[in-house]
C-alpha cells in the first residue's frame, strides 16, 4: 500500500491511514520560519557538492534544471505539528535521478539539503532515494506558491514535513551524519512520523548525532 491510499475498511492488523497523533486536514497552511525568499532566475542554481564520486560540484542554472526528467506523485504529508494533508499532487525531478546525475562517493551515508538564508535539514541517503522523494516545481499541477517553496522545495513524503526544505538550492553528500537546523534546535534527527519522533529528548543512543 503507498502512502496515498486508504486504508480504510481493511482487516485486522492493516496500517491505518495516518500516522499516531495526526489529524487530516485539507487545507495546507503554509508554515515557514523567516521570511519568502525573492526569486531571481538569472541568479538562481541548484548545487550537489561534498562527497561526491568525482569529488566536484554539479550545477544548474534554472533553464538546466527545467529540462531534467519529471515525475508526478501522489502522497499524504505529515506535519510534526499534528495534522496531516491527504494526497498532495507534486510534480518535479525525482530525487534518484539526481543521484544518477551527480553520483555519490560508495562512503555517502546521508546527505543534507540546503535551502535559501542558510536553513538545511539532514537524512539518510536511503530516506533520499525512497520512491516518492521529489525535487518538486509544482503542487496540484500548478507551479509552487512562494510560500510553498517557489521555485523549488524538496519533497520527503515519508518523514515529517521540516525535513521537506523549502525553497531548495543545493544538496550536500556526507560521509557521517550532521543535524540540520531544526534538529540541532530539539527536532529528532529521524523524523518518521510512524514512530512519532517529534522531538530530541525521544532519541535513543544512535538516532543521531551530538547536538553542536
Amino acid at each position: 500500500m503507498s502512502e496515498g491510499e486508504d486504508a480504510g475498511g481493511a482487516g485486522e492488523g492493516a496500517r491505518p491511514r495516518l500516522p499516531p497523533g495526526q489529524a487530516a486536514r485539507f487545507e495546507h497552511r503554509p508554515q515557514h520560519y523567516g521570511r519568502v525568499p525573492v526569486f531571481r532566475p538569472e541568479r538562481w542554481d541548484f548545487r550537489v557538492f561534498g562527497a561526491t564520486a568525482s569529488l566536484g560540484t554539479y550545477r544548474w542554472t534554472w533553464d538546466e534544471f527545467g529540462s531534467l526528467p519529471r515525475t508526478d506523485v501522489v502522497r499524504d504529508f505529515h506535519c510534526v505539528m499534528r495534522f496531516s494533508v491527504p494526497d498532495v499532487p507534486w510534480a518535479g525531478v525525482p530525487a534518484a535521478e539526481i543521484l544518477r546525475l551527480a553520483p555519490p562517493s560508495p562512503e555517502v551515508t546521508h546527505v543534507m539539503a540546503w535551502g535559501e538564508y542558510g536553513y538545511s535539514a539532514n537524512m539518510r541517503v536511503g530516506d533520499f532515494l525512497s520512491e516518492g522523494v521529489v525535487l518538486a516545481t509544482h503542487r496540484d499541477g500548478a507551479r509552487l506558491a512562494p510560500e510553498h517553496g517557489f521555485p523549488l522545495r524538496l519533497v520527503v513524503p515519508h518523514l515529517y514535513g521540516w525535513k521537506s526544505v523549502k525553497w531548495l538550492r543545493s544538496v550536500e553528500y556526507m560521509v557521517g551524519d550532521r543535524r540540520g537546523f531544526w534538529e540541532e534546535r530539539g527536532y529528532h534527527n529521524g523524523a518518521d512520523p510512524w514512530k512519532e519522533e517529534r522531538y530530541s529528548h525521544q532519541e535513543r543512543p544512535g538516532n543521531g548525532p551530538p547536538r553542536r
